[in-house]
């Protein structure tokens, strides 16, 4: 039995379906099991990450368990799950957490994140993804009102993955041993400008999208009006001040699933009707 934290999010359910597919039982944690959109076979079940409590039920039996970073009490969850005996913990962290800057709100959580698992006691892979491809899903209200893509960090390429391809190593950290004790670094085949990525989507969505790319000031000035602050001040640290870097290329996702990670191609075209229907 493998329990799925954060069941319907970008990763989540990508690997549930992964699990599904292979076969494995799953229980997938959510807020609201009747609202939940499940593969058939799959448990839902209810539970807060915030209260380790709630998960008693979910982790009963479970062999591993795929882990959300940056929660209260992560310590009391993990306790809770060795308790119930599980054996294996995946969890996903970021590029960030190499930084293990503790002054950055990001960097910090997961790096705390990390260390929590480390002193489990429990075997563990973490996963580092960089940027995911469908973070350009935050450019739908724009397109709904029309065809000009206003781009923060328009300077940085990135070498974004696609949450499938995070849930593929996910689900082979999870089923077997062979990755226990590694730190899998995520990326996909190419760092791209998002400029460059608008130029992919105006291409499969036949749209005259045109890119409208944000200076440094402007995207201090939207990151600031969108978020709170200590998370404006942590991306501004990593694609302003250039801490850190999301642009080399790993070849983990090859080595791990034995095919080629999706390119923002691939999954632009996967995801196309989700822009489609936010015309102009």
């Amino acid at each position: 039995m493998y329990v799925v934290t954060g069941a319907t999010g970008n990763i989540g359910a990508e690997l549930v379906r992964a699990l599904a597919a292979d076969g494995q039982p799953v229980r997938a944690v959510v807020r609201d099991p009747a609202r939940a959109s499940l593969p058939e076979g799959v448990e839902a079940v209810t539970g807060d990450l915030n209260r380790p409590e709630t998960l008693a039920d979910a982790l009963d039996g479970a062999q591993g368990m795929y882990l959300m970073p940056g929660y209260e009490n992560l310590d009391d969850l993990l306790a809770l799950a060795g308790k119930a005996g599980l054996s294996r913990v995946v969890l996903l962290s970021s590029g960030s957490a190499a930084l293990a800057d503790l002054g950055n709100a990001i960097s910090r959580y997961m790096t705390l994140s990390e260390q929590a698992v480390r002193e489990s006691g429990l075997a563990w892979t973490f996963l580092r993804p960089r940027s995911f491809m469908s973070n350009a899903l935050r450019w739908l209200p724009q397109l709904a009102a029309g065809d000009i893509v206003r781009a923060q960090f328009s300077w940085v390429p990135v070498a974004a993955v696609d949450p499938a391809d995070i849930a593929a190593v996910a689900a082979r950290a999870l089923t077997g041993g062979e990755l226990d004790g590694r730190i899998l670094d995520l990326t996909g085949p190419e760092a791209l400008l998002p400029a460059e990525q608008v130029a992919v989507l105006a291409e499969v969505l036949d749209r005259p999208l045109e890119c409208r790319e944000l200076d440094a000031e402007e995207t201090r000035a939207e990151l600031a009006a969108s978020m709170p602050r200590a998370y404006a001040e942590a991306f501004t640290s990593f694609f302003i001040d250039g801490t850190l870097d999301e642009s080399q290329v790993h070849p983990t996702v090859r080595e791990v699933t034995g095919r080629p990670p999706r390119t923002f191609r691939q999954w632009a075209e996967a995801h196309a009707d989700a822009f489609r229907n936010a015309s102009s």
